[in-house]
C-alpha cells in the first residue's frame, strides 16, 4: 500500500514524523511507536495461517469430525447420588435416570435435568435464619387466630422431598416448589389453628396439631399433582404475641398452682379416705366380735343357770347349800381378811399366827456416799 512506505515521506495524513492521528514527537534514539498498518497486516497473514483452506479437504473434514465427537460427547451428564436424572426430548419427557454416569442425545434432541429428589429439603415459617445464625421472626407469617378469638405466635418448619415416582409431576407441574409448599404449609397451620382454642394449642395439643397439619398438607399438595412427599411438620415455638405473653405466663402460672393444689388435695384424700375406712372398718369388725362375745357368755351362762336349775329341782337343798357356798367362796376368796368364829361351837380356838413373811419390807435409809461428812 503506498501509505505504508517507512521512508520519511509521509502517508495520506501528512509529511513529517506524525503518525495517524497527528501524536506527538520523536521516540528518543530516532524510534517511532509501531504502524497500525503493520499489525494489522501481521495479524491477517496469521489468521490466514490458521485458515484450514491451507489444509485442504482433509482439514476441513478433520475438523468436521471434532466438532461431531464434541457434540455427541456433550450428551454424557452425571447424576450425583441425593439426585434423579430426568431425560426430555424436545422438551417432553422420556425416561428417568439413576444415579451415576448416563447418556442422553446431544442438544438440541435431548436435554437432561437433575433435580435434588432424594435429598430432604426444609423450609421455616414465621422466622428467618437464612441472613445469619440469630433467629429473625416474621410475624405476617406467625401470627395466626385461634379458634376461641385469640391471637397466638406459631413458628414451625416443613420437611419435604420429592417423590422418586413422580419427578415429572414434580418438575412440569408447580413452577416454584418452594414457594409453593410455604404458602400451602402456612394455609393449612391458620386452618388448623383457626379450628382450636388457644389453651390446648400453648399446653398439649403440639401433637394432634403436627399430624393434621401434615395430612392437610400433603393432601393439598397431592390435588395439586406437586409430586411432593411431607416428611415432616415440626413446631419450633408457640406462644402468645409479645405484647401480651407477660400476662399469659401469669395465666400460665396460676393454672400450674391450680393444679398443683388439686394434686396435693387428690393425694392428701388418696391417704386420709382409705385410712378413715380402715379405722371405720376396724371398729366394725371390734364391735361385730364384742357382740358375738357377749351373745356367747349370755347363751354360756343362760345353759349353766338351765343345768342349775334342772339339779336345783331334782334336790333343792342339796344344790340350795352348794350354790351359797360357792358363792361365798367366789366372794371371799379374794378377801384379806381371817374371819374366825369363837363361840362355844367352834372349839378351843386357834394358835395366833403372824405370817412375817407376808409383811411388807421396811422402808430402807439412804447411806451416804463414801467420802461424805455426816
Amino acid at each position: 500500500m503506498p501509505w505504508s512506505n517507512q521512508s520519511g515521506g509521509g502517508g495520506p495524513w501528512g509529511s513529517g514524523p506524525r503518525g495517524p492521528w497527528g501524536s506527538g514527537p520523536q521516540q528518543p534514539g530516532g524510534s517511532r511507536p509501531p504502524d497500525l498498518e503493520e499489525f494489522l497486516r501481521r495479524s491477517q497473514e496469521k489468521l490466514r495461517s490458521w485458515i484450514p483452506g491451507n489444509l485442504g479437504g482433509r482439514g476441513i473434514a478433520l475438523i468436521a469430525l471434532i466438532a461431531i465427537a464434541l457434540w455427541g460427547f456433550s450428551g454424557f451428564f452425571r447424576v450425583e447420588p441425593d439426585e434423579l436424572g430426568v431425560v426430555l426430548r424436545f422438551g417432553q419427557f422420556v425416561r428417568e435416570a439413576q444415579p451415576g454416569l448416563n447418556y442422553h442425545l446431544p442438544y438440541p434432541i435431548e436435554s437432561a435435568l437433575t433435580p435434588q429428589a432424594l435429598r430432604v429439603n426444609k423450609i421455616d415459617i414465621g422466622f428467618d435464619t437464612r441472613r445469619g445464625t440469630t433467629m429473625r421472626d416474621v410475624p405476617e407469617e406467625s401470627l395466626m387466630l385461634t379458634g376461641d378469638e385469640n391471637i397466638v405466635d406459631v413458628d414451625f418448619s416443613v420437611l419435604w422431598k420429592v417423590k422418586p415416582t413422580q419427578v415429572g409431576d414434580y418438575l412440569f407441574n408447580v413452577q416454584n416448589p418452594e414457594g409453593t409448599v410455604k404458602a400451602v404449609a402456612e394455609s393449612a397451620m391458620r386452618e388448623v389453628i383457626g379450628q382450636s382454642n388457644i389453651q390446648p394449642i400453648l399446653t398439649g395439643a403440639r401433637q394432634n396439631i403436627e399430624t393434621a397439619v401434615q395430612a392437610l398438607l400433603q393432601k393439598t399438595l397431592d390435588s395439586y399433582g406437586a409430586g411432593i412427599q411431607v416428611q415432616q411438620v415440626q413446631l419450633q415455638k408457640v406462644d402468645p404475641p409479645a405484647q401480651v405473653i407477660d400476662s399469659f405466663r401469669d395465666v400460665q402460672a396460676a393454672r400450674s398452682d391450680l393444679e398443683r393444689l388439686q394434686n396435693e388435695a387428690e393425694t392428701y384424700a388418696n391417704r386420709v379416705v382409705p385410712e378413715a375406712k380402715g379405722r371405720a372398718s376396724r371398729i366394725i369388725q371390734d364391735a361385730e366380735a364384742y357382740r358375738q362375745q357377749t351373745v356367747a357368755d349370755a347363751n354360756g351362762q343362760t345353759s349353766r343357770f338351765l343345768q342349775i336349775y334342772d339339779q336345783y329341782k331334782k334336790a333343792p337343798d342339796v344344790t340350795r347349800e352348794r350354790m351359797y357356798l360357792e358363792t361365798m367362796e367366789h366372794i371371799l376368796g379374794a378377801a384379806d381378811k381371817t374371819i374366825i368364829d369363837t363361840g362355844a361351837a367352834a372349839g378351843p380356838g386357834v394358835v395366833p399366827y403372824l405370817p412375817l413373811n407376808n409383811l411388807p419390807p421396811a422402808p430402807q435409809t439412804p447411806q451416804p456416799a463414801t467420802g461424805d461428812k455426816p
